[in-house]
């Protein structure tokens, strides 16, 4: 069996805000109705998100993503296992669990929180000031041109999830981004 690869192989720029690559990370992709999924997502040791909201538990997170998908995010390697217990888990209910690990690329942006929040800003059309974007919290959106979703850590730092064919694209923009002062694209 081949080595994962990330789009970038952990690609980093490092500054008052560095941005990183996050190497290959394991996803899920599971649509179903979303009432009653308790039972299957405690099989991962992870509990049901509300709205808009990313629950973490060790090395495990669980992303609300629409009102009937989630996102688990999860160690690569154990992405098949997961699969096989929610496919257990969920015998008899319609749903679709799917591995998309190899079909986005994860980012890391770390430094001073306010500095990530600007970072961010400068890209996302969200309202990222505090009381209004917490840890916990995840934000579907766009970077630019480029469809992501985002979310703060409670250490200040801050992820952002995009499609692997556009990895390149979103890591010079967050690398642009997260340059002091305003952005100059040209």
């Amino acid at each position: 069996m081949s080595e994962a690869l990330s789009a970038l192989q952990g690609a980093r720029a490092k500054g008052d805000v560095s941005v990183e690559e996050t190497g290959p990370q394991g996803m899920i992709t599971l649509r179903a109705d979303l009432a009653g999924l308790e039972g299957a997502l405690g099989q991962l040791g992870l509990t049901l998100p509300g709205p808009r909201q990313i629950v973490q538990t060790g090395e495990r997170s669980a992303a609300w993503m629409s009102p009937d998908e989630l996102l688990i995010v999860l160690p690569y390697a154990q992405v098949p296992q997961a699969l096989a217990a929610l496919h257990s888990a969920l015998e008899g209910r319609h749903f679709l669990a799917v591995n998309v690990s190899d079909a986005r690329a994860l980012f890391t942006l770390t430094g001073v929180p306010g500095a990530v929040r600007e970072t961010l800003a400068k890209l996302a059309p969200v309202d990222l000031a505090p009381g209004r974007f917490e840890p916990g919290e995840l934000r579907r959106t766009r970077l630019a041109q480029i469809p992501a979703a985002l979310w703060l850590m409670p250490d200040g730092s801050a992820r952002v999830i995009c499609f692997r064919s556009v990895a390149q694209y979103a890591f010079d923009l967050l690398k642009t981004a997260a340059a002091a002062g305003p952005v100059k694209y040209f």
